[in-house]
């Protein structure tokens, strides 16, 4: 399987502007530059757009390896807060934290604190990083 996304740029890094789409369509043309990256400006930017891809794939996989445990959450709840710093080779993405809620009814704490290091570790979002990935859950049985 195959998905994209595009980006479509203009101008120097502080005054030019950008637009951003995703092969769905779900996000056509959504602007970004180096303002909303940078200072808090309107628009996207590659990070937010990170952690909301790395939220979506965690809370995927959480919801498979509580199934093969036999267990199905009421719900799932995920932030994905992604770090990026600057060292000496320019800006990397240092690290993400995960703030999981996941609530299963009747399920065994232990089971379910498993299944959230496994999706922790297994996400193929996950995967692709090579910035430490933090997590703070919150388990409601």
């Amino acid at each position: 399987m195959q998905k994209y996304g595009s980006a479509k740029w203009q101008g120097g890094i502080k005054d030019g502007l950008g637009s951003i789409s995703a092969e769905s369509g779900v996000l056509k043309d959504a602007p970004y530059g180096f303002k909303a990256r940078f200072e808090g400006g309107p628009g996207t930017n590659p990070e937010e757009l990170i952690g909301a891809a790395h939220a979506g794939c965690f809370s995927m996989a959480l919801s498979l390896f509580l199934g093969e445990a036999k267990m199905v959450a009421e719900s799932i709840a995920t932030k994905a807060t992604v770090t990026l710093d600057k060292d000496d080779s320019g800006f990397t993405i240092t690290a993400v934290h995960l703030d999981v809620k996941v609530r299963v009814p009747g399920a065994d704490k232990a089971a379910v604190e498993k299944a959230l290091q496994t999706a922790k570790a297994g996400c193929p979002v996950s995967k692709l990083f090579k910035a430490e990935i933090t997590m703070d859950a919150t388990v409601e049985t």
